[in-house]
């Protein structure tokens, strides 16, 4: 699978960075990292609350705009291997400076420069910068202004949306309010993690922020009105199986909804979310889908089609991206 190309749009920096490369910047720092890698030097994590602790602390270390600037370089090596032409990254300016609007352009200039060189080897990316719901709405203001000053509302820019990540069950989405309209008012992509530990609920408060994705969204299937609902207002789902299933939402593969939502006439995409956490790539997940549901080629081509639309860049690098799934 690693012969077709693809397209991400759900994909955390910190949470695709490989043990190695975090064990080695620890070495590089003297960082006495906590116990977050098991004996076979993978992350980890026994639950969903664990898994955000352990990544948290890994983050802990890239702490400079070079150390971002060379774990994006090594994530977008690794999607170019995996076939991904195109990805979407979600980075939070509480990583990037502690959400202060100047220290993140110190770290922006840094990750820009490293997306532009990696464009020219072939991977284009873009960034949504990412609030952090467990951190609360207030903190979540911080990162929308950073979004809302260095975004680029035509999307040619590196930054392009706003989205939230974090734990769903910390308040409602609509606590975020201001930070949605802040970006919106920017002319900013807006995406919102729902459905996946939250029921059907959390994905209609994501919505009446006005975003046009959903990260994950699987719980959907749920409540039938609801599906029709995503499918009538065109509202794009990222779906990440392999997340899903290593986090013990869905047993397998083969229990996995999201042929049953793309059936239904819901745009699905197809990422890793934090691959090295769940032990997967961007070809993986392509293989078992394959396994599971007999999919192929054709198949692929019409999710990355919807990938491709559904992408928060400008015009004609969707057309380029277009020509690719045609």
């Amino acid at each position: 699978m690693k012969e077709l190309k693809k397209i991400e749009l759900h994909l955390h920096l910190e949470g695709a960075a490989p043990p190695g490369f975090i064990r080695g910047l620890a070495a590089e720092k003297r960082v006495d990292l906590p116990a977050i890698f098991d004996g076979r030097g993978h992350y980890d994590y026994r639950d969903f609350k664990e898994f955000l602790k352990v990544y948290e602390a890994a983050s802990s270390v890239i702490r400079t705009p070079q150390d971002y600037a060379r774990l994006l370089r090594e994530v977008l090596q690794n999607c170019a291997d995996q076939g991904a032409i195109y990805a979407e990254l979600f980075v939070s300016p509480e990583f990037c400076g502690g959400g202060d609007l100047a220290a993140w352009r110190d770290y922006l200039a840094a990750m820009t420069e490293t997306a532009s060189e990696m464009r020219s080897a072939g991977i284009d990316s873009r960034a949504i910068v990412t609030p952090i719901r467990h951190f609360g709405p207030e903190r979540a203001r911080a990162s929308a202004i950073c979004a809302a000053e260095t975004g680029s509302a035509e999307g040619s820019g590196w930054v392009t949306g706003l989205g939230m990540g974090g734990a769903e069950d910390v308040g409602r989405a609509q606590d975020f309010a201001w930070s949605f309209d802040c970006a919106r008012e920017a002319g900013l992509g807006q995406t919102c993690h729902a459905g996946e530990w939250g029921g059907p609920q959390s994905i209609r408060d994501a919505l009446s922020l006005g975003v046009s994705r959903i990260g994950h969204g699987v719980r959907a299937t749920e409540d039938p009105a609801l599906l029709n609902e995503l499918a009538q207002r065109g509202i794009t789902l990222e779906v990440c199986p392999g997340s899903n299933i290593a986090l013990g939402i869905y047993p397998d593969w083969a229990a996995h909804p999201i042929a049953r939502i793309a059936d239904s006439g819901v745009k699905v995409t197809i990422s890793t979310d934090d691959p090295p956490f769940f032990h997967t790539t961007l070809s993986h997940e392509y293989e078992r889908l394959a396994d599971a549901f007999g999919w192929g080629k054709a198949e692929f081509a019409a999710l990355n089609l919807n990938a491709a639309e559904a992408a928060f860049c400008d015009d004609a690098t969707r057309a380029r991206l277009r020509e690719n799934f045609s």
